[in-house]
């Protein structure tokens, strides 16, 4: 015990140092973005290893918050059950015939930005985890982005709030559908174009996934009407949208793989190369 006190003594000055340089360069990537990128990329698996430690560090401290969320999306999904039963008239059907189209992937967003023009994220999942490039990505609260770049353990997501960002999007109650657009503004608003001048709608209608893409399911949430206004040709609005995701945010997200995309795609392309 002795020696312990005297090599600590000894050394004091260098352990100082040492102490109050990895405190200031926690506080440095943990507080400025441009730093933290500097540091890490998600381009290669160093990077994703770094992201992922200092994201365990981060997750200590919002437990409490953390498990809140996961236990309003466990409620959520228990009530979604609850009322997807199916009807006594099928209970003859084998249910081991059915070829669900979607498969969804649990993961992790170990680093987001959300305050340039091309915003991203990093998620823990990767190629060996069956995610690959244009599977869309969402959490308990609705759409997220898209995944556009993979390696074995990690992949990265085109961000909602990225002025590349094109999503099909619709109108839940009339099912007019636009495109949902990120115009470099707010982190919390995003916009849909291209709905006619003739639909009716109100402030406060909701914003889902309309379906037609092999990315996202129909009838994901994405947000609410807020405010809106007549396009520069006046054919047509842009609607401003309140996304009901916090996208300064993200935590746990699900990455949605449809079994039929490949095949859908390549038929497509079919068509295309005859045109």
């Amino acid at each position: 015990m002795q020696q312990i006190i005297f090599f600590f003594i000894r050394n004091k000055n260098f352990l100082l140092f040492l102490l109050l340089f990895t405190i200031s360069f926690l506080l440095t990537i943990n507080s400025h973005s441009f730093h933290s990128n500097k540091v890490a990329t998600s381009a290669n698996f160093l990077s994703g290893g770094i992201y992922s430690m200092k994201q365990n560090f981060k997750d200590y401290f919002n437990l409490k918050t953390q498990n809140k969320i996961l236990v309003e999306e466990n409620n959520r999904l228990r009530q979604l059950l609850s009322n997807t039963q199916p009807d006594a008239n099928f209970y003859s059907v084998d249910s081991t015939n059915i070829l669900w189209k979607y498969n969804y992937v649990s993961a992790r967003v170990i680093n987001n930005s959300y305050s340039k023009s091309k915003n991203n994220l990093t998620l823990d999942h990767g190629i060996k985890d069956s995610i690959g490039i244009d599977m869309g990505v969402i959490s308990s609260k609705g759409v997220v982005g898209i995944v556009n770049s993979v390696s074995a353990n990690y992949a990265t997501v085109q961000s909602v709030l990225n002025s590349n960002s094109q999503i099909n999007a619709k109108l839940k109650n009339t099912d007019h559908f636009g495109t949902l657009v990120w115009q470099n503004g707010s982190p919390f608003e995003a916009t849909l174009i291209d709905i006619p001048r003739q639909v009716q709608f109100n402030v406060g209608d909701t914003i889902v996934t309309d379906g037609k893409s092999t990315i996202f399911p129909e009838g994901i949430l994405i947000g609410s009407i807020k405010d809106y206004k007549l396009a520069f040709n006046e054919d047509y609005y842009e609607l401003t949208i309140s996304l009901f995701n916090d996208m300064t945010n993200l935590r746990h997200v699900y990455v949605i793989r449809n079994k039929d995309a490949v095949e859908i795609r390549q038929l497509e392309n079919a068509l295309e190369n005859v045109e």
